[in-house]
């Protein structure tokens, strides 16, 4: 939280420099976030609880029935169980893409704010140890920087716990976005191994970390890898669903 000098001169910086919307573009003000408006804001769909077991996306109220959601209903997950913070879709959607393709890393703050208002998510990361999902070196290089890594950090900076990255990315696959789930599971199948002098430690609870879960493909070949090495304990959290 911001101490009340620096929010005065916040305040000062917005009189000069005024904040706009990502999703928008209005002026942002009396919002709870910094690069959302208050009316955006309203917009961002949370997976709050009854969800989905395997990735996290909400039921809606939903208390009787099966635990798992169709868009898991074809997958077999080797990790245990997923949530997800929000639906990536409108402002929530806006804010990831400003992060991944825009190298945004100041909405890395709202997003750690989203996190401090949802305990569920926030007491899921307690206790575990973050892996996020890595980048070949050529993409890394591409892009500057691995998003997963960033939010990893993030996450871990407010849950209080560790990032131990124990996965590298042998493979340099073609993106993920327009296959179907048959072909993503292909194009990430042997894509992931794990780091050179990593340590897995059996009864440690590891969470593995990504922007956002479609089919699972990438977050289930990992946990695989993760599995192999000895991991009893594996989990994952994505910020979005979509």
């Amino acid at each position: 939280m911001p101490t009340p000098a620096q929010k005065i001169i916040n305040a000062a910086a917005d009189l000069v420099f005024p904040r706009s919307c990502v999703h928008c573009a209005e002026i942002v003000d009396q919002s709870d976030y910094q690069f959302l408006c208050r009316s955006c804001a309203r917009e961002v769909i949370f997976s709050t609880p009854p969800a989905c077991s395997t990735c996290g996306y909400p039921f809606f109220g939903q208390l009787a029935g099966p635990k798992i959601c169709p868009h898991c209903a074809e997958l077999s997950p080797v990790f245990e169980e997923g949530k997800t913070l929000f639906l990536a879709k409108g402002p929530a959607r806006s804010l990831l893409h400003e992060l991944k393709y825009h190298s945004g890393f100041y909405v890395l703050n709202d997003l750690a704010r989203m996190v401090q208002a949802n305990p569920h998510y926030l007491d899921y990361l307690t206790d575990a140890q973050l892996v996020s999902i890595p980048l070949h070196p050529d993409k890394q290089r591409e892009r500057g920087f691995n998003q997963s890594d960033r939010i990893a950090a993030t996450l871990a900076s407010v849950a209080n716990c560790r990032v131990n990255k124990l996965l590298v990315r042998t493979q340099f696959t073609q993106t993920q976005t327009r296959l179907d789930r048959a072909a993503r599971h292909q194009n990430v199948k042997n894509a992931f191994a794990l780091a050179p002098n990593a340590t897995v430690i059996p009864t440690q609870q590891y969470i593995l970390i990504d922007d956002v879960f479609t089919t699972g493909s990438t977050l289930n070949a990992c946990a695989t890898v993760l599995r192999q090495a000895g991991a009893q304990h594996i989990k994952v959290a994505t910020l979005g669903h979509g």
